[in-house]
């Protein structure tokens, strides 16, 4: 999360604004635990500030319903539609707009890339977070790229991390080849655990997320949330300059990377094609 907030704090800066001087901005974390955000939304909104950016989906979820009035700036979210967040993309409508991070139509290229580096793969364990409003959408996309690839899916759901671990094990169990991760709030906030027993398991592991890499995952195809979070500066100088959320359109993200993890990959015995290690954007040694 550090680096993100840097790129929205340089985003800041590009616009002219010096923080404690021109602009105040307080930060605040729920440190993973989401049934703190709740109350973290409240505490913002009775601080009345002029506007609030939200990191993603759950905290987005929990701002609105602090709040109808006071404008809030989404700096990633896969389905702002499906999520209840605007009326679209177009035209919000309401005290939210930002940007979206298309997670689901990005899942048939996640896996177009396991199926360059593992030509003979046919089961793919997909973990899920049932409970997450965008997952429907995100597991739609998966389906529709497995089935025109001729790959069969798992779906194994994540609620807590105590489920990581048992996913993995059944995983194992029925023979998958990968490990397929979507997006959610508690996916997303244990990476590094997902990552350690990707490993443990010798199961290559792809995300949507370039963190995940960082945290030892071995391979990630994505938007860039740092590019994201840089743009969403944007959003926050229209506002304060006047215009309202209802009239600014969502944008859709224009920069995306491919992250891989060679250490990652070396752990598991993997090999990368040099055509895929060629098209990465970074690669971690």
């Amino acid at each position: 999360m550090k680096i993100r907030i840097e790129a929205f704090q340089h985003g800041l800066r590009e616009l002219g604004y010096l923080e404690g001087k021109t602009i105040l901005v307080e930060y605040r974390s729920a440190e993973g635990k989401l049934d703190r955000l709740p109350a973290l939304a409240r505490a913002f909104a009775d601080l009345k500030f002029d506007v609030i950016v939200s990191p993603g989906a759950s905290a987005t979820r929990a701002i609105k319903q602090a709040t109808a009035t006071i404008p809030i700036v989404m700096t990633q979210d896969p389905d702002p539609v499906g999520n209840g967040f605007v009326a679209s993309l177009g035209h919000p409508g309401g005290n939210i707009t930002g940007l979206s991070s298309m997670a689901a139509d990005l899942s048939g290229k996640r896996l177009e890339l396991l199926k360059e580096i593992l030509p003979k793969l046919s089961r793919v364990a997909v973990f899920e977070t049932s409970t997450n409003t965008g997952n429907a959408r995100q597991l739609r996309g998966t389906e529709i790229a497995a089935a025109a690839l001729g790959v069969k899916i798992q779906r194994l759901d994540i609620r807590g991390a105590n489920d990581v671990e048992t996913a993995y094990e059944a995983a194992v169990k029925e023979r998958a080849d990968a490990v397929f991760v979507l997006t959610s709030a508690i996916t997303d906030s244990d990476t590094k655990h997902i990552a350690e027993l990707a490993i443990k398991n010798r199961l290559p592991l792809i995300h949507a997320r370039a963190d995940a890499v960082e945290a030892g995952g071995f391979m990630s195809y994505g938007v860039s949330l740092n590019d994201l979070y840089r743009r969403a500066a944007v959003y926050v100088d229209k506002i304060l300059k006047g215009a309202k959320p209802a009239d600014l359109p969502v944008e859709q993200p224009t920069k995306f990377e491919l992250v891989i993890n060679l250490n990652a990959a070396k752990q598991i015995g993997l090999t990368i094609p040099p055509n895929v290690l060629a098209r990465a954007d970074r690669v971690i040694k």
